[in-house]
């Protein structure tokens, strides 16, 4: 997910005269000879810090579970976390401090897309992957008819997102006429309605736009009130999304509204007040009512014995972004940068938490998606959709 693309931190020289991915060189292997270096460039603090958190701690249960069990390829990982602070520029210079202070072998993070892309100029000079759990905006993997050859992602991507949801406004709602509520002021939400407009096949008899930051969306919501329309589309986050839908509620419009995973916190429901939370729906990478294969109820049970409480998505889709890192090590048999870009790369069949999914050739996982509804503020439904 997310923003915009920051000013860039150009790297300085490592001072090791060994390539970064030489698996003779310390520097190569990230770490001594016991351990493996990866990083966590994550929104930890900052507007966004409800993703990052969440991430965090899908991150650090696949560490301790992977030590746990021996390592990779007999090397315990060793965990950096950085706090980039929900900030573009913050982390674009974390990912400089991972490569080449830190010397990390992959990156986990950011979460958003804005940060994502801030940081690719910095993963590519030093040549260390990264794997995004949540970044989703298109451009991240490919820019300018490019793929970014160190940046992959575990998460789908907001095309495939805005897909999704058109085909599930006509099909699942039957929604003949839609409203747009969007973010003008992101990638992400700009990525979502593209894409949603380019498949709808319904009217769109309407459009308003708002900023990240906005608090008071009465004057868009007065002006869409007395249309004729059977869906709200709002692609945003839930900072925003949650205050609409109590704004929207309250004035009683009753219509169904759908967004896409930046939804997907629990503190959307906060936000908006769980008796406006129904007939509201969202994609998302995973469900525990939903399971996508036999990995998914020890991830469960796992994940409530550590934390407490039931996994999110962001929980899920970060546990997963480790675990591929684990599986790029052991399908190269090397734990260098060069051996774990070339396992993402070619990534098959990969058994996830939040799916099984293949890399394809613009770095992006093929699965499928799931649609959560929510009713009274909790998930009364999960509908995996195909949009192929």
């Amino acid at each position: 997910m997310w923003i915009v693309l920051a000013s860039a931190l150009f790297l300085t020289a490592c001072g090791s005269p060994a390539p970064k991915g030489s698996d003779s060189s310390a520097s190569g292997t990230g770490g001594d000879a016991e351990t493996i270096n990866i990083g966590m460039n994550m929104e930890l603090s900052g507007a966004v810090a409800a993703y990052g958190t969440a991430e965090k701690e899908g991150i650090e249960l696949a560490v301790d579970e992977i030590n746990a069990n021996g390592g990779i390829l007999g090397k315990q990982v060793k965990l950096i976390t950085k706090d980039n602070k929900s900030d573009n520029n913050e982390a674009a210079s974390v990912a400089a401090n991972l490569t080449t202070k830190e010397n990390v072998v992959a990156i986990v993070g950011p979460a958003t897309s804005g940060a994502v892309k801030a940081t690719l100029p910095n993963i590519t000079k030093a040549q260390v992957p990264a794997v995004t759990p949540s970044g989703t905006d298109d451009a991240i993997t490919v820019q300018n008819g490019t793929v970014q050859e160190y940046i992959f992602r575990s998460c789908f991507q907001d095309s495939f997102q805005g897909i999704v949801l058109a085909k599930y406004a006509e099909e699942n709602l039957k929604a003949e006429k839609a409203v747009i509520l969007g973010d003008n002021s992101s990638d992400y939400a700009i990525g979502l309605t593209k894409a949603f407009k380019d498949t709808y096949q319904g009217d769109i008899v309407a459009e308003e736009n708002f900023t990240a930051g906005d608090k008071d969306f009465q004057a868009m919501l007065t002006k869409i009130k007395d249309q004729d329309f059977d869906v709200i589309y709002i692609p945003g986050y839930y900072t925003e999304a949650g205050l609409i839908i109590k704004q929207a509620r309250e004035m009683g419009i009753e219509q169904p509204i759908i967004g896409a995973d930046g939804f997907g916190d629990e503190k959307l429901v906060e936000t908006a007040g769980a008796k406006n939370v129904s007939n509201v729906f969202y994609t998302g990478h995973f469900s525990t009512k939903a399971p996508a294969n036999d990995k998914v109820e020890p991830f469960i049970k796992a994940f409530q014995d550590k934390f407490g409480k039931q996994p999110s998505s962001f929980n899920a889709l970060a546990y997963d972004a480790v675990y591929m890192i684990k599986q790029a090590i052991e399908d190269q048999n090397a734990a260098d940068t060069k051996a774990i870009t070339t396992g993402l790369a070619g990534l098959k069949d990969f058994e996830g938490v939040t799916g099984t999914m293949t890399m394809d050739k613009d770095h992006n996982p093929e699965k499928s998606a799931v649609v959560l509804g929510l009713t009274d503020g909790e998930e009364s439904s999960a509908e995996t959709v195909d949009p192929s």
